[in-house]
């Protein structure tokens, strides 16, 4: 086997390229190289020759009687002189030693099968990590990026962006990293493969390898939401009866769970089990908290969610990382309230349906004007009520009487009110001015108190002054 051959076959092997990839650089390399030293206009042939292990290149001649191209064409004798039978505008080849090719043409034929070599082992890399997204990778921190920290994952390198980072985790050259590869790029300088540790299916994948239920799919799980390195909500149902879900995730004494947990630095991670019903999903994603009351608006996907006045905390969590993370989950909106204040807001609203259907109107257009309550209907003026989405005057008419109906006497009440509110600010402000008057009342006699003293003490000083003239004894 000559010495090309057994390099082909040895770089194939070492750098994973085909085989015919690598004869087909250096034929174009040596095709390059004849073209560089001769010209564009050389006709020529190259091969590699399986039996000789060896580049073989054939340039091409046309036979004519006067030769004004010597590269491309040969005169008649001369072509006799390599074989007798050649006749006018016969093609002949005329094998041409690559040693003839020059220092210049080698060092070109050079670059160019270092260049595609590279570009064939960037495609290589390429199409094997484009397969791997989805999966979860490991190598070596190498070094600071401005925007992020470079991999090394052996064949070629990964960038871990800042916003893919777990916030608080810090790295220093050499640590071992795992990180879920999320996107492979083509670039100049080779493939830039793009990997995470904040995204949700990363903690999918690790449930995966700890979890021989979810790789399997007993278990699966419909969702995650996190608040990367503090806390995250995992949804999860079981495909057989006999299998707990949640058991099955958390493991005896919590030993599958807690792998998981180390690897995402501690972070505190909530199985809940997946429902059909929003309702129910709703009130396993808001655990620990109790839920005794959910209303379900599904135009809006919208939740009201009621619990105990002494839940609410647990409810909403600490600085709403709860309730965010549970309607992350579900994907609807959530409105927390206390048993009381759903109480108050009842109360306050009660009626408000009736008056919406006699009107023909949706509440939500009631409650996006700020009328929520039929006193705030009341008190408000034909002008203001206009503003409701689908109102006309007619349908005021037919509120009033409605509220009339309903609520018999709330105008006089309303009236009342503010007779008796108006009768105790008019009662204020005249006990303000009898204070008042009181007050430059006690100023007065303060005042002819301090005269009067002045006086007497000015008689006082004159009755013992002596006499001019009188000794003083």
């Amino acid at each position: 086997m000559s010495e090309l051959k057994k390099a082909i076959d040895q770089i194939s092997k070492d750098r994973g390229i085909d085989r015919d990839l690598l004869i087909d650089t250096l034929e174009e390399a040596v095709r390059s190289a004849v073209a560089r030293k001769y010209g564009e206009t050389m006709d020529i042939e190259v091969a590699f020759n399986e039996e000789l292990g060896e580049i073989e290149v054939f340039e091409f001649k046309v036979v004519v009687d006067d030769v004004h191209d010597p590269i491309s064409e040969i005169s008649l004798d001369d072509a006799i002189d390599h074989d007798p039978k050649a006749q006018l505008d016969d093609e002949m080849g005329f094998p041409l030693k690559i040693e003839d090719l020059g220092r210049i043409a080698a060092q070109s034929a050079k670059q160019v099968i270092i260049q595609r070599m590279r570009d064939a082992e960037q495609e290589i890399i390429f199409e094997e990590y484009r397969d791997r997204v989805s999966e979860i990778a490991s190598g070596i921190i190498q070094r600071r990026d401005r925007t992020g920290w470079i991999i090394n994952l052996g064949r070629t390198e990964a960038l871990l962006p800042k916003d893919e980072q777990i916030p608080r985790e810090r790295y220093k050259r050499g640590d071992r990293v795992q990180a879920y590869i999320i996107d492979v790029l083509k670039e100049s300088r080779g493939p830039q493969v793009v990997v995470s540790r904040s995204h949700p299916d990363y903690m999918i994948e690790l449930f995966k390898r700890e979890v021989p239920e979810v790789a399997d799919s007993t278990v699966k799980i419909m969702g995650v939401s996190r608040d990367p390195g503090l806390r995250a909500k995992v949804a999860v149902m079981s495909r057989d009866r006999d299998v707990d879900p949640v058991g099955a995730c958390v493991g005896i004494r919590g030993s599958r769970i807690q792998n998981v947990v180390q690897e995402l630095k501690g972070e505190r991670i909530d199985i809940v089990v997946w429902s059909p019903d929003i309702a129910m999903y709703a009130q396993h994603a808001l655990s620990p908290a109790v839920i005794t009351r959910i209303t379900v608006d599904d135009e809006e996907e919208a939740l009201e969610v009621v619990c105990p006045d002494d839940q609410l905390t647990l409810a909403i969590g600490r600085k709403g990382q709860n309730v965010k993370l549970a309607a992350k989950l579900l994907g609807w909106k959530i409105d927390i309230f206390t048993e009381s204040r759903y109480g108050e807001m009842n109360a306050a609203r009660k009626g408000m349906d009736q008056i919406a259907a006699v009107a023909e109107i949706g509440m939500e257009n009631f409650f996006g004007a700020g009328f929520e309550t039929i006193e705030s209907i009341v008190k408000a003026t034909d002008e203001d009520l206009l503003y409701i989405k689908g109102m006309t005057e007619s349908k005021i008419g037919d509120i009033r009487v409605a509220i009339n109906m309903l609520a018999p006497g709330i105008f006089e009440e309303l009236a009342e009110e503010e007779a008796n509110a108006a009768e105790a600010e008019m009662t204020e402000e005249v006990m303000e001015a009898e204070i008042e008057i009181e007050a430059d009342a006690e100023i007065e006699a303060d005042a002819e108190i301090e005269e009067n003293n002045a006086e007497e003490a000015t008689e006082t000083e004159e009755s013992e002054t002596p006499a001019e003239g009188e000794e003083t004894k």
